[in-house]
């Protein structure tokens, strides 16, 4: 998805570019985490392919990730409706999110998941189905109804730009520690719900329904402060990045938590993703023409890879190889498939909105970040 990510300085527009670069990177960590999946002994019991030897070293990695690779995702979602509001009004943002978002989820529904659910059966010698399914595009249902609920709490903000509870954040990333606030509705978040150890657990539950929405209404706060929040998350983000760094090592040890495991994990959550803003608007906010290609190709990629990622696993996962050149061989087909199909979906302008990417997307301009 293309718009112009900006944030406002006075009547001064500048784009913000580490923000398309933080969506990118998080896209392509999200489908290597998929791929990862097929080499961890428990890949069946949530429907992935699995190798015979598993690898499973490579989920201390993935663990690393794990409490902040969807939560970040719903956050620069918020954060791109906000850039978009500039432009657009209400009408027209519900009008752009339905085609970039819906439009998208629809098609996925009724021919991206059943062919992954395809290649899943044949592989696990079950007779072959048809059966709609989300799968992966899960998080595109839970964006268009934030944008829904949440859009007259966004109309107010925009039309009020000096409210008083941006005042009061505004004031906040002015002091030290200030953008700690936010850590708040997070980890209250995880308090209330108590997911336990299914933090992780973001698809179909309502832990991970509800702490989207809380991370999709921070990111467009935080955009609605303006360069303050910028300001701010700059020196915000070592002791971020070490308290984040910190509860990770913890939870990787085994140490009881008891009641206080929720609230570690929310912490450790809004601790990674203030650390991750931070340092991206320290050294990625800058333009490429890299940036451009990969920020368009993303999203359509993203919708793509699931499908191709189990086509190959089909064939691959039963060779008689070692598991880490089957690795290699799903990481690279999987990237190398879907950047082709990209590349011939581009040129074909009625199929170009199925797979998120505009009707003129001739020049490549920057890729939106409201979806991840």
């Amino acid at each position: 998805m293309e718009t112009n990510i900006e944030t406002v300085v006075g009547t001064k527009r500048a784009r913000r570019y580490d923000v398309d670069w933080l969506r990118t990177l998080a896209l392509g960590l999200l489908i290597i985490y998929h791929i990862v999946i097929s080499f961890q002994p428990w890949a069946r019991y949530i429907w992935f392919m699995g190798n015979q030897d598993s690898i499973e070293s490579l989920w201390i990695g993935m663990s690393l990730i794990n409490v902040w690779r969807i939560p970040l995702l719903f956050l620069i979602s918020g954060m791109g409706v906000r850039f978009a509001m500039e432009r657009r009004n209400w009408l027209e943002l519900l009008k752009d999110r339905t085609v970039r978002i819906l439009l998208p989820l629809v098609f996925g529904y009724f021919f991206i998941g059943p062919i992954c659910l395809y290649f899943v059966v044949q592989f696990y010698y079950h007779d072959a189905v048809y059966e709609p399914g989300m799968w992966h595009l899960w998080f595109l249902a839970n964006i268009f109804i934030y944008v829904l609920v949440l859009l007259p709490v966004f109309v107010w903000f925009r039309q009020r730009p000096n409210n008083p509870v941006l005042r009061i954040f505004r004031s906040a990333a002015q002091i030290p520690l200030g953008l700690s606030l936010f850590i708040i509705p997070i980890v209250a978040e995880a308090i209330i719900l108590k997911p336990g150890d299914d933090y992780v657990t973001y698809a179909d539950t309502a832990h991970g329904f509800w702490l989207g929405m809380v991370c999709f209404l921070v990111g467009f706060v935080f955009v609605s402060m303006g360069d303050s929040f910028w300001r701010g998350i700059k020196g915000f983000r070592w002791p971020t990045l070490a308290l984040a760094f910190g509860l990770f090592l913890a939870r990787m040890w085994p140490v009881e938590t008891g009641n206080l495991q929720d609230a570690l994990s929310g912490l450790e959550s809004a601790s990674w993703m203030l650390a991750i803003l931070g340092f991206g608007s320290v050294y990625l906010n800058r333009d490429s023409a890299l940036l451009r290609y990969v920020s368009a190709a993303v999203y359509p990629v993203y919708i793509l890879h699931l499908p191709i990622q189990f086509m190959l696993s089909y064939y691959i996962l039963p060779l008689e190889l070692a598991a880490g050149l089957k690795l290699a061989l799903l990481l690279v087909g999987t990237f190398g498939i879907a950047m082709i199909l990209y590349e011939i979906i581009r040129r074909i302008k009625w199929i170009r909105p199925l797979f998120g990417i505009k009707f003129n997307n001739e020049k490549r301009q920057l890729a939106a970040v409201e979806t991840p």
